[in-house]
């Protein structure tokens, strides 16, 4: 099973990261690469060479995942990665933050404010009243915290609702008209009618 992360650096290290990987073997091995967090699991530091930078565990605003190919024609699926490190310049401050505002693409430039639907506002008291109430309901019971607050709000609702409702007109009477018979035997025929049905 692979396990694979992002590792967002800035330019400066990201070309000597370049150099380190292009190298060969033999060269490489004096200059060591190594990352370490410390107790939190959210900061730590990435030591490349003789260097040392500060680095912080972020979460991704969404699930990336990750593909490979072997014949560069069919894709395989290979990870769904939702955390980055994100390595800084030493002076950089760290972010205050756990969750990264930014996904990796620009389209997902500040996704969780443009992207994503808002958390609801609910009162926590209201929500645990409710909750308390379908445990009561579900265990076959009934529901014990209808006040009589809630009854005399209803019952307003509706006397409002009555005393905004206008009164019905009552339909009127139709006049007695008689109804001619003369035409009564064959109803009359338009010119639609009189065309040729034989095609």
């Amino acid at each position: 099973m692979e396990e694979q992360l992002i590792l967002r650096v800035p330019p400066s290290i990201a070309e000597k990261l370049d150099r380190l990987l292009s190298e060969t073997a033999s060269s490489s091995e004096e200059q060591s690469l190594d990352l370490s967090f410390s107790e939190d699991g959210r900061s730590g530091t990435f030591v490349i060479g003789d260097e040392r930078f500060p680095a912080s565990l972020l979460d991704l605003p969404c699930v990336v995942e990750s593909y490979k190919t072997y014949d560069d024609c069919a894709l395989v699926k290979t990870s769904d990665i939702g955390q980055m490190v994100m390595v800084r310049e030493a002076g950089d401050t760290a972010p205050d933050v756990v969750e990264y505002r930014h996904g990796l693409t620009p389209p997902m430039r500040d996704a969780r404010k443009r992207r994503f639907r808002r958390e609801p506002d609910l009162n926590p008291e209201l929500v645990q009243r409710v909750e308390k109430d379908l445990l009561n309901i579900m265990a076959g019971g009934t529901v014990d915290n209808a006040d009589a607050e809630a009854n005399e709000q209803e019952e307003g609702v509706q006397n409002a609702h009555k005393a905004n409702k206008k009164p019905e007109p009552a339909p009127e009477a139709k006049p007695d008209v008689p109804e001619t018979t003369a035409n009564a035997e064959e109803p009359e025929r338009s010119d639609s009618d009189d065309s040729d049905d034989s095609i």
